[in-house]
C-alpha cells in the first residue's frame, strides 16, 4: 500500500502494521558493525553474560530504524519529502536475538507548512513491542509530507 498524502491523514487514527520481524543476531551484529558501534553489550557474548542481561542486546539505534521502517507502508512510503525530526525517543525494555517486533504508529498532529504550501507536517507516535506485549521502543517523529495534487 502506497503512503498516505497529508489531508488523508486524521488526528488519533492508529495503524496497526501488519508486517512484523524476529530480530536475528545477524541484524544485530552488522548494523552494529557497519555504525562503528564497538559497544561489547552488542558484540561480546561473554562479557554481556556478566550484565543484568545475561546476554547481548540489540542495537537500540536498530530497533529505532526498524520501527519507524515497519511503519512507511502505510503512511509515508511514496508521499513523505522529508523527516524533519525524532523527538521523545525511548527503549523501555531490551531487545534480544530471537524477539519479533510489531509496530503500531498514531497520528499526533497535522499542520499545514507555512512556508512550503504543497507540504503538510505530520506528527506520528510509534510504538515497537516484542512478543509478550512489552513495548521495546517508542518516539514522537516529525514527517514533512506531501499534499494532494491540486
Amino acid at each position: 500500500m502506497a503512503g498516505l498524502y497529508f489531508e488523508e491523514f486524521v488526528v488519533g487514527q492508529i495503524f496497526t502494521h501488519p508486517i512484523r520481524r524476529t530480530v536475528t543476531e545477524a541484524d544485530n551484529v552488522f548494523f552494529t558493525a557497519i555504525t562503528h558501534n564497538p559497544a561489547q553489550l552488542h558484540l561480546d557474548e561473554e562479557y554481556a553474560k556478566q550484565t543484568e542481561f545475561g546476554t547481548r542486546i540489540v542495537n537500540s539505534l536498530f530497533t529505532l530504524g526498524l520501527m519507524i521502517g515497519i511503519s512507511v507502508g502505510e503512511t509515508t512510503l511514496g508521499t513523505t519529502v522529508a523527516n524533519l525530526g525524532m523527538d521523545e525517543v525511548r527503549f523501555p525494555e531490551p531487545v534480544f536475538h530471537g524477539d519479533t517486533l510489531r509496530v503500531e504508529s498514531e497520528v499526533l498532529e497535522l499542520r499545514p507548512s507555512k512556508s512550503r504550501p504543497a507540504n503538510g507536517l505530520v506528527v506520528f507516535a510509534h510504538r515497537a513491542y516484542n512478543q509478550r506485549g512489552q513495548m521495546v521502543a517508542s518516539c514522537k517523529r516529525s514527517a514533512l509530507m506531501l499534499r494532494k495534487p491540486q
